[in-house]
């Protein structure tokens, strides 16, 4: 029996890419659906399927599911945050956890732009009046882009590309921030995309907009919570592209609310696939379901380079993009 190759979701229709080029290599692949599964039904699937290899969008891989496989090579993210993985029971197992970290980096930057955009300019709710029968220019209350201020908290790859876009594209200044950064240069120091480094006081004070591009971690936790809030000075968007748990949808909401926040455009909201109404059905927040970082193109790269680096993996190889060290990796153990 060939060895078997678990995904265990995909937000896409079907699965030839990935089954060609399992096949073609002697491994059977086994799809989940498209809906996002619970980490029950994934440790099920590993209990009938042994896989040798997990690859998963936003199901949770427990530790349950990584430790049963009689012999499990690789957990593969296909995505670039790894909250939905249980990277420690990986590395003791022996097991590679890896992640796709670019493919997708233009495209979750012009979702972040886009929303900013439709906000301030009012793009959404003037459809909705035009389509209801309503063409009242006089009511428009829209801002212009050029000259805000673009507070960015996490300043990857994504969030650089967000900068470069805001100082380049539209004349805003841009203030960044992010663990790295901080370590490496003093607050105040200019970058070559124009943009500013920055704390995070200093963007709660001066920003007419904060865009989240950091990933979800112990420390970023509800990052956005009632006193990050508290010290807004300008009344801000907030938009999050990356993970819905960096905001706290209760003080979200207390936010708005208060006036504390002009509006939100959130790709990522906690509590998804199925996000509470009383952040998603007000009118001050445009949400759309995680998709930012969808393309026809960027789907293409995503697939196939997750599918490559899986083979990379089975064939004894290390992986290209790597997000543990384990103990004792698999193909070590086994020779295979």
């Amino acid at each position: 029996m060939p060895g078997r190759i678990l995904m265990t979701d995909h937000p896409w229709v079907e699965v030839e890419i990935e089954t060609a080029a399992f096949v073609a290599a002697g491994f059977e692949l086994v799809a989940g659906p498209i809906q996002t599964p619970d980490a029950k039904w994934v440790e099920d699937m590993v209990d009938r399927h042994d896989p040798v290899a997990i690859m998963t969008c936003w199901a949770q891989v427990s530790a349950a599911a990584i430790q049963r496989p009689t012999s499990l090579g690789i957990v593969a993210r296909m995505g670039v945050g790894l909250d939905n993985i249980d990277v420690s029971a990986a590395t003791r197992r022996g097991a590679w956890v890896t992640n796709v970290p670019d493919y997708c980096v233009e495209d979750v930057s012009d979702h972040a732009v886009a929303l900013m955009l439709s906000l301030w300019r009012g793009i959404n709710v003037m459809d909705r009046n035009v389509k209801a029968g309503q063409w009242n220019p006089a009511d428009a209350r829209l801002e212009r882009v050029s000259g805000k201020t673009i507070g960015i908290v996490g300043y990857g790859k994504t969030g650089s590309a967000t900068a470069r876009r805001m100082t380049q594209g539209f004349g805003c200044k841009v203030l960044v921030i992010s663990p790295s950064l901080l370590r490496q240069h003093a607050v105040g120091t200019q970058l070559a995309d124009r943009s500013v480094v920055a704390d995070l006081a200093t963007i709660q004070q001066n920003a007419d907009a904060i865009v989240f591009h950091a990933p979800l971690t112990p420390q970023t936790s509800h990052l956005a919570n009632d006193a990050f809030f508290a010290a807004l000075a300008r009344r801000p968007l907030l938009i999050n592209v990356s993970r819905g748990g960096l905001v706290d949808n209760d003080s979200l909401i207390r936010a708005l609310d208060a006036g504390k926040l002009a509006a939100a455009g959130l790709d990522v909201i906690e509590g998804e696939p199925a996000p509470p109404t009383s952040v998603t059905l007000r009118s001050d927040v445009i949400a759309t379901p995680h998709v930012a970082f969808s393309s026809h193109a960027s789907l293409l790269e995503l697939r196939q380079r997750c599918t490559q680096e899986v083979l990379r993996v089975l064939r004894g190889e290390a992986p290209q993009y790597p997000c543990n060290h384990p103990d004792r990796p698999t193909h070590e153990r086994s020779g295979a």
